[in-house]
């Protein structure tokens, strides 16, 4: 099973960016999916989660109203669409995936992505 993330760069704050995250070898269509970070220094946060309909999303406060988590089952892909970003966003973004069926959270996650580094310049 391999979760495959990528999106990841260089941007100056105010702009965007999209991280995409497929995976392969299992279907997680069924299962709640999520992006983490861990920021130089910190510990890994979750950033946002959506349940397995995706009509359920949930987002850390520090990033609600400039990012957006979305899926595509068919695909077997998440992705989070950033906007705004700022230089406090600089970090390696991690997805995850896993069997959670239910709508509302928490879930759990026993499947992670290798990271895709994020870096925002100011």
């Amino acid at each position: 099973v391999q979760l495959q993330a990528s999106g990841g760069g260089l941007v100056r704050a105010g702009g965007s960016l999209r991280l995409s995250c497929a995976a392969s070898g299992r279907s997680f269509s069924r299962g709640a999916m999520g992006w983490f970070r861990r920021a130089p220094g910190k510990e890994r946060e979750v950033v946002a989660t959506i349940s397995w309909s995706g009509a359920t999303t949930t987002y850390a406060d520090s990033v609600k109203g400039r990012f957006t988590i979305s899926r595509d089952r068919a695909k077997n892909t998440v992705y989070l669409q950033m906007d705004s970003l700022k230089p406090e966003d600089t970090a390696v973004y991690y997805c995850a995936g896993g069997d959670s069926t239910w709508e509302d959270g928490p879930y759990e996650f026993g499947y992670w992505g290798q990271g895709t580094l994020v870096t925002v310049s100011s």
